[in-house]
């Protein structure tokens, strides 16, 4: 008698918690919608704390920065060929501009920058588009003590340094704290589930 009603609660138990669990397609949309608010809400306060207006991130595929990967759409397994990732912070309570400096726009959080056709080379494109922002302080993903903010490769790296002019080259600080303030804060929707 013990073993049937210890079963019985037991079955009811995981039919009320199956029940709780999204579809697939319902946790994509919660998924897209908690990244958008982290976009919004988040990420502008964690820049605006550590002083930088620009972040620049970068993955090749295969190969993904882990703190871009958390920032793709819930449909994306990871990066597609070189995606170069701009975030830039305009200031005076104006939105994130979000850009990818890619064959294709990251979803619909971050829009396309780049036309091949146009200009071939995508590190030119690159360049063009922070030289247009002038920022002050650009981050990108390396870190002595955080793996998780050592996204940049060493190739990347070089090839970076290499297309910025050189007045923009002092301006670029180690995105450590950023990464790490991305990866640990929480958004309101996020608390909720």
């Amino acid at each position: 008698m013990k073993k049937t009603l210890f079963l019985l609660l037991t079955l009811v138990g995981f039919s009320v918690q199956a029940s709780s669990v999204l579809s697939m397609k319902e946790r994509s949309v919660l998924i897209d919608n908690i990244l958008e608010q982290r976009f919004s809400d988040v990420l502008p306060h964690i820049m605006e704390r550590e002083g930088i207006d620009m972040w620049v991130l970068m993955s090749r595929e295969y190969n993904e920065d882990p703190v871009l990967k958390t920032m793709l759409p819930s449909t994306w397994i990871s990066a597609r060929r070189h995606t170069m990732l701009v975030i830039y912070n305009p200031g005076n309570g104006q939105p994130l501009e979000r850009l990818a400096v890619a064959r294709y726009a990251v979803g619909s959080l971050f829009k396309k920058a780049w036309d091949k056709e146009a200009q071939p080379d995508q590190w030119e494109e690159l360049k063009h588009i922070i030289e247009a922002r002038n920022p002050s302080k650009i981050a990108i993903n390396t870190s002595d003590s955080f793996a998780l903010a050592d996204g940049m490769t060493s190739t990347e790296h070089d090839k970076f340094m290499a297309v910025l002019p050189e007045a923009l080259k002092s301006r670029v600080v180690s995105g450590e704290r950023l990464s790490i303030g991305w990866l640990e804060t929480r958004s309101d929707l996020e608390m909720q589930y």
